[in-house]
């Protein structure tokens, strides 16, 4: 194929880049500024993940990816327009994109994501499942017969599913994740201490202090907030145990669906994640202690893979470079004209 190949981590909290090639070359933040009234795109990125709680009424700030899937299909657009634009810039052939989604997406969530790599300016797309791209990221063998339980713990989404042969044997998507643990904080925060924090704040204190499981040394940090009550702005201190006990029950619904994939798993595939492990990546498998909760839960032993954040992004330049083996499995590239499709066909394509 013509024109040059790229991989796209396209998820809540963040946009990573990968050219065949080349490597990892854009990590940036998935939101955007826009000019409501003019549709303007003003920033994009860390820029704009900089304005979040503090853009006047004239700027929007938002993530236009929720759930992993498009909240938002203008600004997601724009976003990843200005992002291809900076890395081809005037090339003459249109860049070839594999796009990462949920495990579960619908049919109609799949058309559309395929819509927004071509009008967005590649010339074809194709869609892999962020679970296996994790998998490939991580190590995993495409071709062996061997079952692998991947967790993989994102913005947005979390997805499990247990790998073989280079495909999806048995998968879950759950709309918990990292967002979910922030909004856990602020509610916590507000309801227990009378202070209200906005999202930004939220997130650093989970990096800084969140845990999974309980750490044997409380440790706390100094944040910024308002006072419920009087309004007035207050620095006040927040500990780990806070944290784990705002963010304890979606830490719980993350494990028992763990636990339910193995269940319904096949029970040859079962034996091998028993021998391989359960291998966590995504931001979230970043969190204190969440191989340890996994493990407790299940009785199977789990590991953080290395560098989990780019595991998804690393996983789809290895897609990239073995495209005959997931096209024998039916990940085929497609053209706009191939989308557009009567209605009765639809359901081949997707």
């Amino acid at each position: 194929m013509l024109g040059i190949n790229i991989g796209i981590d396209l998820g809540t909290s963040s946009v990573i880049i990968y050219v065949d090639g080349k490597g990892i070359v854009l990590s940036e933040d998935s939101v955007t500024a826009i000019e409501p009234k003019s549709g303007r795109m003003i920033s994009v990125g860390a820029k704009a993940y900089k304005m979040i709680g503090r853009n006047p009424d004239s700027v929007a700030v938002t993530r236009p990816m929720r759930y992993g899937v498009i909240s938002d299909f203008t600004a997601t657009q724009s976003m990843l327009r200005y992002y291809l634009q900076k890395i081809c810039g005037n090339r003459i052939f249109k860049p070839n994109i594999v796009i990462c989604m949920p495990s579960t997406v619908t049919s109609l969530e799949r058309r559309t994501l395929l819509e927004l790599a071509t009008s967005s300016g590649a010339g074809r797309a194709c869609l892999v499942e962020e679970p296996l791209a994790a998998a490939f990221g991580a190590g995993v063998a495409f071709n062996k017969p061997k079952g692998v339980m991947i967790v993989d713990i994102g913005g947005g989404t979390t997805d499990i599913a247990v790998i073989t042969m280079g495909c999806i044997s048995v998968s879950k998507s759950i709309r918990i994740a990292g967002s979910a643990f922030d909004d856990d904080i602020i509610r916590y925060i507000r309801r227990e201490r009378n202070m209200i924090i906005g999202e930004v704040t939220a997130e650093e204190i989970k990096k800084k202090i969140g845990c999974a499981y309980m750490r044997d040394a409380e440790i706390a940090v100094q944040v910024k907030g308002k006072n419920y009550f009087t309004g007035m702005p207050s620095y006040f201190e927040v500990s780990t145990t806070e944290v784990f006990l705002a963010i304890r029950e979606h830490l719980e619904q993350i494990a028992e669906s763990v636990r339910e994939v193995l269940e319904i798993t096949p029970p040859e595939l079962s034996a091998d994640i028993s021998e391989t492990g359960i291998i966590l990546t995504g931001g979230g498998s970043a969190l204190h202690g969440m191989d340890k909760l996994i493990s407790k839960k299940t009785g199977v032993r789990a590991v953080v893979a290395d560098d989990p954040v780019n595991c998804v992004a690393r996983g789809i330049g290895c897609a990239l470079k073995h495209m005959d083996i997931l096209e024998e499995n039916g990940y085929l590239f497609k053209t706009r004209e191939d989308i557009n499709v009567s209605p009765g066909q639809e359901s081949i394509l997707l």
